[in-house]
């Protein structure tokens, strides 16, 4: 877009924020905190796409003053980095809760689909996982060590594998939701699916609370990331199937950005649950508690950060434009 065309575009919207410093709010803070959103949408995208322009830093000094006057009774000073994981994520969750809350209603039905066809069929855990797979697990069990497989490769060599094959994995089920959802859709079935027939292929062998205390210790994470990035695919699909006010193409484009955050914000995740699989999994000689430890702090950080921290945030945005 010409920048010429970008500032007609958006001028009357930043116009509006403006006018709010200085003022009494006394409009719709649900509002606000969309327009809060979308300014810094703008200023991402001035600064990728005209980086030396007046626009641009007049961009970046309007989002300061506006989180500097919403926030102003916080003593702590805020870059653009440190607004983005303190504010401006949690608001964009927040603002998008009931795709992500779908992404999980998805995922969970394909889990239960897993868990009950494999449970009645023997065969389709093999169509699921593979025979190799399933011979060389149960070999495995056979030698009294299930979890073997998370001991087969060095641990830097496996963490670094897994980090960049989960942050792919999760782009890709983002990026899938430009088709209408139903990529995103299609990804969240097949792992879910998979999920559900892995823990009852161990439940068979009597094993199941052996693994969950030892592969939740990253799955906790690294599952909980494959979900909310299904949640960032269905904000990409539905600005094509809801485009509302919007144009299509602009539409599209709003859904992109925020997704594109939310998936960003996913990949420190991604690196921490890489770290776990790579170099604390394997140790399945651990002591239960241990083990139980690391996944309910695991848990209770992503409830907190992705359900209740938004909540939180969100509920400040609202009282500091009443007062």
């Amino acid at each position: 877009m010409r920048e010429a065309a970008f500032i007609k575009q958006n001028s009357e919207k930043w116009k509006s924020f403006e006018n709010l410093l200085g003022e009494r709010f006394t409009g719709d803070p649900d509002k606000l905190s969309e327009l809060f959103i979308e300014l810094t949408d703008d200023l991402s995208y001035a600064q990728t796409n005209y980086p030396s322009s007046k626009i641009t830093i007049y961009l970046n000094d309007l989002t300061l003053r506006v989180h500097g006057n919403i926030y102003k009774n916080k003593k702590e000073r805020s870059g653009r980095f440190f607004t983005f994981w303190k504010t401006e994520l949690p608001l964009t969750i927040y603002k998008n809760r009931n795709a992500l809350l779908a992404s999980l209603v998805i995922f969970s039905i394909s889990i239960a689909i897993g868990v009950i066809s494999a449970y009645y069929d023997d065969s389709f855990v093999r169509i699921i996982l593979g025979d190799s797979y399933v011979n060389m697990t149960i070999s495995n069990i056979e030698r009294g060590d299930p979890m073997a497989v998370y001991k087969g490769e060095g641990e830097t060599s496996m963490f670094l594998f897994i980090t960049f094959n989960n942050i792919k994995v999760a782009l890709m089920t983002f990026a899938a939701g430009v088709a209408y959802a139903l990529g995103t859709v299609y990804f969240l079935f097949t792992n879910g699916i998979m999920l559900g027939s892995f823990q009852t292929f161990f439940y068979k062998y009597d094993l199941l609370l052996h693994s969950v205390l030892s592969i939740w210790i990253h799955g906790t994470i690294e599952i909980s990331s494959i979900v909310i990035a299904g949640g960032a695919g269905l904000v990409l699909g539905n600005s094509l199937l809801f485009p509302g006010t919007y144009s299509r193409g602009e539409s599209l484009l709003r859904g992109a950005r925020e997704g594109a955050k939310i998936s960003i914000g996913l990949i420190p995740l991604f690196i921490i649950a890489g770290f776990l699989e790579g170099f604390v999994t394997r140790h399945t000689e651990m002591h239960d508690l241990i083990k139980l430890f690391i996944i309910l702090a695991s848990a209770a950080f992503i409830i907190y950060y992705f359900i209740f921290y938004p909540i939180i945030i969100n509920n400040q945005f609202k009282h500091a434009t009443k007062n």
